[in-house]
């Protein structure tokens, strides 16, 4: 499935809910059903700079694909990432790299977040087309 592909389709999966706090909520609580990126990958190597709480995101390229994990400390914060890194997973870097995604816009969250978060937000996509762009180690 193509990021335009999957965007259209979580944000259809979100949009069900009208109010944006509450889907706010939802991506907040799927998130604590993914898998957890473990404890020795969260290391200052994996750390994305730009974001008021801490977060980690690791990136393995196997077969043409990034596959992304992520954490955070604050639980709001680990859902909007679990979210970014659901939308770029196992997908080529090219995609990656040449595709914005307007995921948050379209769910109404930018409105709901402080300008601090979205800030920190876009350091997380930048730091996701970053491994994207950084080609695997032999």
């Amino acid at each position: 499935m193509t990021l335009a592909a999957r965007q259209t389709a979580l944000v259809d999966y979100y949009a069900i809910i009208p109010d944006p706090q509450e889907r706010l909520s939802l991506i907040i609580s799927r998130s604590g059903s993914l898998p957890a990126l473990p404890a020795e990958d969260q290391t200052d190597a994996h750390l994305v700079h730009g974001c008021q709480s801490r977060v980690w995101i690791t990136c393995r390229h196997a077969e043409g694909l990034c596959h992304f994990r992520s954490h955070a400390e604050s639980p709001l914060v680990r859902g909007l990432v679990a979210l970014l890194c659901e939308l770029h997973d196992s997908l080529p870097p090219a995609e990656i790299l040449g595709t914005e995604p307007t995921l948050l816009e379209a769910l109404g969250l930018t409105r709901q977040l402080s300008p601090t978060r979205l800030h920190g937000l876009a350091s997380v996509r930048n730091h996701l087309r970053q491994l994207a762009a950084t080609p695997p180690q032999p």
